[in-house]
């Protein structure tokens, strides 16, 4: 094997490890965890590909932030019924699955009674507003429900803040209805969000190879509408190839030692 990744570059070592990915699935030593947050979804399929051509499984969190048209899908949505199928398939294939908040809520700061917030998906998109605790652990429910209505399937309590900005208050609130939040790691940060010709993919893909160590949570997105060369699949098939010559494995945060007991989320 290791005869045979230093004869050839890293795209072609797809050729070499390709018949060990179940094995490696099977049994994940040395873990890293790949987590996608919705975006307009235009690579979401050839994402989807990717993760089932090598075999690894990622949790998703999710939010109703608009798409492009891909396929035959127009417009629309993340969670509308355009892609409930989709989403359907990645439950039946055993990913993870947490909030993202229904309509992308960003946190800008901390009220006595609740938070200032400001989304960037649905009819209130751009504008700051304020929201109670009780509004916001809804609007960390409102995915888990429409998940489950899609899939047949319970989302697990996990979330994650968009942008993920939280205070210690916005934790404290959501942890008292029932969520567990999720960042990621400092090297985990793919840079998917970055603008291309600063940052361009060559780039992101050599600094993820020679930072990323054994427990980093990995976070990326179904598309950013801000990047123009996109970072996925581009990067994320070679990602995954050479973190596995690396001897790392993929697991969901299932596996995770601070999320494996985290039960079904809140209704």
């Amino acid at each position: 094997m290791r005869g045979c990744l230093n004869r050839v570059a890293l795209l072609s070592a797809l050729l070499c490890l390709g018949p060990l990915t179940v094995r490696a699935a099977a049994s994940c030593v040395h873990p890293v965890y790949l987590t996608i947050d919705t975006g307009h979804m235009g690579v979401a399929p050839l994402i989807a590909e990717v993760l089932q051509r090598q075999q690894v499984k990622a949790t998703f969190f999710l939010a109703n932030e608009r798409t492009q048209a891909v396929g035959d899908r127009p417009e629309g949505s993340t969670l509308d019924e355009h892609w409930a199928p989709w989403w359907k398939a990645l439950a039946a294939q055993g990913h993870d699955f947490g909030s993202h908040t229904w309509d992308h809520w960003i946190w800008k700061g901390d009220r006595p009674d609740g938070f200032q917030v400001k989304p960037t998906a649905g009819p209130l998109n751009g504008q700051l507003q304020t929201a109670t605790k009780a509004q916001y652990c809804e609007q960390l429910a409102m995915p888990a429900r429409r998940f489950e209505r899609m899939t047949g399937q319970p989302m697990r309590a996990l979330f994650r803040a968009p942008g993920g900005r939280t205070s210690p208050a916005l934790l404290a609130a959501a942890k008292a209805c029932g969520w567990h939040h999720v960042g990621w790691s400092a090297a985990g940060f793919l840079g998917d969000e970055l603008p291309s010709d600063s940052h361009p993919n060559a780039q992101l893909l050599s600094k993820a190879l020679s930072q990323v160590r054994q427990g980093d949570v990995l976070m990326m997105h179904l598309g950013i509408w801000s990047r123009q060369d996109a970072f996925a699949p581009a990067v994320l098939e070679p990602l995954i190839v050479g973190l596995k010559a690396k001897g790392l494995c993929f697991a969901t945060l299932r596996e995770h030692p601070d999320f494996a007991k985290v039960g079904p989320a809140p209704r």
